[in-house]
């Protein structure tokens, strides 16, 4: 009787333990992920259309003065005034220093006494010689001596004009090597005048691109410091000669203002956009697969991604000229390449 308890019991766990694996079996099938027998991939894709193809260079470089002049005298001797100051500005013509020219004045007093005793000596000798009283060359050589005189006053008068040392033109003092009391000599460097009225932007302009810059051609301007301000410049030079690199120096003129005030040193750039060709196929770069020699890509096509060859022309940094394999209209899929085989169903999304 015992044993047939025993038995009952055994028979009773297995059944349950059955009963429970099946349950367990019916709720882990429910889980199990059944693929869809035609599943759509998401992609992005973009139409295939004709434009106008260009490729937009930017070139960087820096701001450098319109002029800057070291002033060195023409005449030497003691500064007696100094008007400047370093970072000040100064007009054209502005005197910046007076140099001593007080003996020079003393040498033309004296030799306008001495002319004023040649000219007289000329009317004396006018007279005699009419009257034969002296002979004519004693009236040519006072002749002589006059202009000999006057050419003497005229260089002097020259020397007391150079002892005004003045601005050659407007701009900023950069540089003050003397002070009042100090004696300079002819050609001692002064001063130090940059004119920052408008700037050139130095870029170096690489061969495949020189042939783009024309002097006179307008082009817009960015810099760093004023970074949503629109500056335009105008070449003014492109170099004859490149350096070892093959570079080009390209100088652009650009007018300073008070709304945006440059400085010498300081960065700017350039985005010049040039015509690669006129108006042709092109779809984005992004959709194209494959090696340059067998470009590929993917055309939507009834809601299906179908492999396609083409054949590729000209590339901008954005797009691709289609030569061969497309049409205007055709969808092509930019974004999502990597989950497609030839006849995936897709969505655009």
């Amino acid at each position: 009787m015992k044993r047939l308890f025993i038995f009952l019991g055994v028979i009773a766990v297995i059944g349950l333990t059955a009963a429970k694996l099946l349950s367990n079996k019916e709720q882990t099938a429910q889980k199990v992920y059944i693929p869809h027998p035609d599943p759509k991939v998401g992609v992005k894709i973009a139409v295939a259309e004709m434009r106008k193809l260009s490729q937009e260079s930017a070139f960087l470089g820096s701001f450098t003065p319109n002029r800057k002049v070291e002033i060195r005298p023409q005449a030497g001797g003691e500064i007696i005034r100094l008007t400047i100051e370093e970072g000040q500005f100064v007009r054209a013509g502005q005197l910046i220093a007076k140099l001593d020219d007080e003996q020079l004045r003393y040498q033309v007093e004296a030799l306008q006494v001495t002319l004023e005793g040649y000219q007289n000596d000329l009317k004396r000798y006018e007279v005699l010689v009419k009257g034969d009283a002296v002979p004519a060359v004693n009236l040519e050589r006072t002749q002589l001596s006059i202009r000999s005189t006057q050419a003497q006053i005229k260089q002097l008068n020259k020397q007391i004009q150079n002892t005004n040392i003045v601005a050659p033109f407007g701009g900023i003092v950069t540089a003050k090597m003397v002070e009042k009391g100090s004696v300079v000599s002819i050609g001692t460097p002064m001063a130090e005048i940059t004119d920052i009225s408008s700037l050139k932007l130095v870029v170096n302009i690489p061969e495949k691109s020189v042939n783009e810059f024309r002097t006179g051609k307008s082009i817009d301007i960015k810099t760093d410091v004023y970074p949503g301000a629109d500056l335009k410049g105008r070449v003014t030079m492109v170099a004859a000669e490149g350096d070892d690199a093959h570079n080009y120096p390209v100088e652009i003129t650009v007018a300073n203002s008070q709304s945006h005030p440059l400085k010498a040193g300081m960065y700017g750039s350039i985005a010049n956009s040039a015509d690669v060709k006129g108006e042709a196929l092109a779809v984005p770069r992004q959709a194209i697969m494959g090696s340059a020699k067998q470009p590929q890509l993917y055309v939507v096509e009834n809601g299906k991604a179908v492999l396609r060859s083409v054949g590729i022309g000209s590339t901008t940094n954005d797009f691709y000229e289609i030569t061969k394999g497309l049409k205007a209209g055709d969808k092509v899929v930019t974004s999502g390449q990597i989950n497609l085989q030839d006849g995936t169903s897709v969505i655009a999304q």
